[in-house]
């Protein structure tokens, strides 16, 4: 009975740990999301797209080696990591989808009546 309260604050504090991993690595991902800047020469969006999924990858293989507990609660903290860098990721492209077709429309103006 005494295994009990020692092993819940125990997974508890790795939880926190992961938690704050979590944390850090999603506010390093959002960093380097900010710092980009859209100019010539344009890549592709699927282009962008295998960037950005490179980017991910780096980071959670990053953050993979510093993650704590069981198997079971590492791979649960790197998935919920990965849907967070998903999180930033989707207005991340969309933003880059916008930029590709306002460049598109000043390169190509509509015909003149």
């Amino acid at each position: 009975m005494s295994i009990l309260p020692f092993s819940l604050p125990r997974q508890m504090a790795l939880l926190k740990a992961n938690k704050d991993l979590i944390s850090a690595g999603r506010q390093e991902f959002s960093v380097l999301l900010n710092q980009q800047v859209f100019n010539d020469p344009l890549i592709s969006e699927e282009d962008m797209v295998t960037v950005v999924e490179d980017w991910m990858n780096f980071y959670i293989n990053y953050y993979r080696q510093q993650v704590t507990g069981e198997p079971q609660e590492r791979d649960r903290a790197l998935q919920e990591f990965r849907q967070e860098l998903n999180t930033l990721a989707n207005p991340f492209l969309a933003k880059y989808r916008d930029f590709l077709k306002s460049h598109e429309l000043r390169s190509h103006p509509p015909p003149s009546s």
